[in-house]
């Protein structure tokens, strides 16, 4: 019986003759095709062999032939959806670190189009003639928004923390308060990245209470820095106390040591301008005179993925010549991209417009409820009585670890269909050719207003069509 069965197995170019699969060889290539067709053809045989295939008995050869041929399109689907491609956000959650947090604006995208297509002035003066910076036209933007002395970008903010404490307290002591050990995304954790960096973490205080008296306590001959992590990504509320950047910057000039703010997300606008929770800014830090402040590019700045340092010059030029600083250096696209970021910032005109993070941060109710009335007649216009669709209203999330605590009342669309379940659906909008990410409550999608543009309308509205 086995024996009759793989002698019916199709050989490989039977299977290439296939119009599917001639399709998939122009797209790729049959090199490709033909080694993902051995892959499935060799699967097929083991399970006939092992008889883990259930249906054995009734098998015929072309019935083997379209078991191989949909097994290899499986596979090359499900390649392709391993590699980096554009995704629609209607999960509500505007920093989504699983979707690459801030897009950037169109922009900084037309720059990166313009400069890096061709060859650029990375690391050439174009003054001189001679060897230039990378650092230089990012560093001069920044000195600009935030008052510092220097500045220095390297390619995230871990990263950034990494070489501060390594360059300035190797084989040395750095004092942190025990609130502030946090953990940011993907597990990386303060003491981990203090101990990589080469340097003892003493922690201080308690959970939920920490005083100056605690850091002046610590302080020995080998104490190099006082850190303070900003609690960018959680809340500690109650019974509590911490101690301010003033108060540690006072202490670290006293014993002449340094100063050192993690404040994470970094943000350069005042967000209770637009009727949202006081979150430091950037400047806000510098003018407490800390010695060294690190941040976020693609947070609540809204650019590419960086990490940011600001400061006292004479510590930043130290940095700046440590040997791993070339290790974690920035890529020529993202400093492009922040480059532009920081002009925008610098030029003060319509940023709430130009940069995609803050104009979804700060969209009213008003705007969200006219926008969810327009998207829910263009789908009821097509899809007519296919859906049951509503407006309801929902809480967003500024997310990737920026304004922990923070709700954002918005309003979505809550759509289901009596021909697919939620989970169906939510399956089939994940494998659209422009993926559609969404949630399910109540046995609905639901599709936030606040992460979705006007030009994903016609796209979510075709996969809705194509799945019904």
């Amino acid at each position: 019986m086995v024996n009759d069965i793989l002698r019916k197995i199709p050989s490989t170019n039977e299977i290439l003759e296939h119009h599917k699969i001639k399709e998939l060889v122009n797209q790729r290539s049959r090199i490709i095709i033909k080694d993902v067709i051995n892959w499935a053809t060799n699967n097929f045989r083991d399970k006939i062999i092992s008889n883990s295939y259930q249906r054995q008995d009734d098998l015929k050869k072309e019935d083997i032939y379209n078991l191989i041929i949909d097994e290899v399109i499986r596979y090359v689907n499900s390649s392709d959806r391993k590699r980096l491609t554009r995704v629609i956000n209607g999960t509500g959650v505007i920093l989504h670190t699983n979707m690459g947090r801030a897009p950037l604006p169109k922009r900084a995208i037309d720059k990166i189009n313009d400069v890096a297509t061709s060859y650029c002035n990375l690391e050439y003066d174009l003054t001189t003639g001679k060897r230039g910076s990378r650092y230089d036209s990012v560093e001069e933007l920044l000195i600009k928004l935030t008052g510092v002395e220097s500045a220095l970008v390297v390619n995230n903010n871990a990263a950034a923390v990494f070489l501060c404490i390594n360059t300035l307290a190797l084989n040395k002591e750095v004092i942190v308060a025990r609130s502030e050990q946090v953990e940011i995304g993907g597990s990386f954790r303060i003491p981990e990245i203090i101990e990589r960096s080469g340097a003892k973490m003493v922690e201080v205080g308690t959970t939920n209470k920490t005083y100056i008296k605690d850091y002046k306590n610590a302080i020995s001959e080998d104490t190099r820095i006082l850190l303070k992590v900003h609690k960018s990504n959680y809340k500690i509320e109650g019974f509590t106390n911490e101690v301010s950047g003033e108060e540690l910057v006072k202490l670290a000039n006293e014993k002449e040591i340094i100063s050192v703010e993690d404040l994470g997300s970094g943000v350069l606008l005042d967000l209770q301008n637009f009727n949202l929770p006081y979150e430091p800014t950037v400047m806000d830090q510098v003018k407490k005179s800390l010695d060294i402040i690190t941040f976020s590019g693609d947070k609540l700045l809204g650019g590419p993925q960086a990490g940011i340092i600001v400061g006292k010059k004479e510590f930043i030029e130290k940095i700046k010549i440590n040997p791993l600083t070339r290790m974690v250096r920035i890529d020529k696209m993202s400093l492009i991209a922040l480059q532009e970021v920081l002009n925008i910032y610098i030029e003060n005109k319509n940023i709430k417009q130009n940069i995609p993070i803050i104009d979804m941060l700060t969209k009213t109710t008003k705007t969200l409820l006219q926008e969810a009335n327009i998207f829910k007649k263009m789908i009821k216009a097509k899809l007519g009585n296919k859906i049951d669709i509503n407006i309801i209203e929902e809480e967003d999330a500024p997310g990737g670890g920026s304004l922990p605590g923070v709700a954002l009342n918005g309003f979505s669309l809550a759509i289901s269909s009596n021909k697919l379940s939620p989970n169906e659906l939510q399956n089939r909008l994940r494998e659209n050719e422009i993926p559609i990410i969404c949630k399910i409550k109540n046995d609905e999608i639901i599709i936030s207003m606040r992460t979705i543009d006007r030009k994903d309308y016609e796209i979510i509205i075709d996969a809705f069509l194509r799945l019904l």
